[in-house]
């Protein structure tokens, strides 16, 4: 029975700590935050490739 307990414990503890981080991530937008980081950085790379279609 106790390690029943003591499985049940360790799991709660795993879930807590995987809501704590979710709750960091949505409160401060970090999601969104790396999203643009990312998309800044594919633009300047697609921004210094030269283009042959001309508009």
């Amino acid at each position: 029975m106790k390690s029943i307990l003591k499985v049940i414990g360790i799991i709660l503890k795993i879930l807590g700590l995987a809501l704590g981080v979710l709750f960091v991530v949505y409160f401060w937008n970090l999601d969104q935050k790396l999203m643009e980081w990312a998309y800044r950085r594919v633009n300047q790379i697609f921004d210094r490739k030269k283009t042959d279609i001309q508009f």
